[in-house]
């Protein structure tokens, strides 16, 4: 795929915890922005060839089935529509997990989302010049509020994504 934003932070728990949660496809909501409900669509819940719907706060659902799945490590999903393929704007996109042993009981969780744009060289003006930037601070909010969710146990709210972004740059 053309394009990638990646985002990474350590967690303070072992890898086989963070794996505990990561692998449990049905906790998205508590750790993605604007996702309010997780529901898993197929007869595994894990695993190659899992599927979920994600809800959005406007109501959309957005499907996304487990393509890769490498035990204890990590998994890449496939964004979707049912069979209509990638949301607008992506002509194609997957999400990529991935964590490693960081060290003294923690773990360093990566998350990438790898796509193609729509709309050939409007859809790359569009990206190079406004998405590029907002595309990497999705995913860096994401990759933060899993850490918070997987430390705390708790849904991460908008109010306290503010504050994990402050405290992210203080630490920089």
């Amino acid at each position: 795929m053309k394009h990638e934003a990646t985002a990474r932070v350590v967690i303070d728990l072992p890898r086989e915890e963070a794996w505990a949660l990561l692998k449990d496809l049905s906790l998205a909501h508590n750790y993605v922005p604007a996702v309010t409900r997780t529901e898993i669509t197929s007869e595994n819940a894990s695993g190659l060839g899992a599927s979920r719907r994600v809800y959005q706060r406007s109501g959309k659902g957005m499907d996304e089935t487990v393509t890769e799945w490498n035990e204890g490590h990590g998994f890449v999903i496939r964004l979707h529509k049912g069979d209509k393929g990638a949301p607008p704007p992506f002509r194609q996109a997957i999400f990529r997990y991935r964590i490693e042993d960081a060290g003294h009981s923690r773990t360093a969780l990566t998350a990438s989302l790898a796509f193609d744009m729509r709309w050939g060289p409007l859809g790359r003006i569009l990206y190079e010049r406004l998405l590029r930037k907002v595309f990497r601070g999705v995913i860096y909010d994401i990759a933060l509020s899993m850490k918070q969710f997987y430390e705390s146990g708790e849904a991460v709210s908008s109010g306290q994504l503010k504050q994990l972004r402050i405290g992210a740059r203080q630490e920089v």
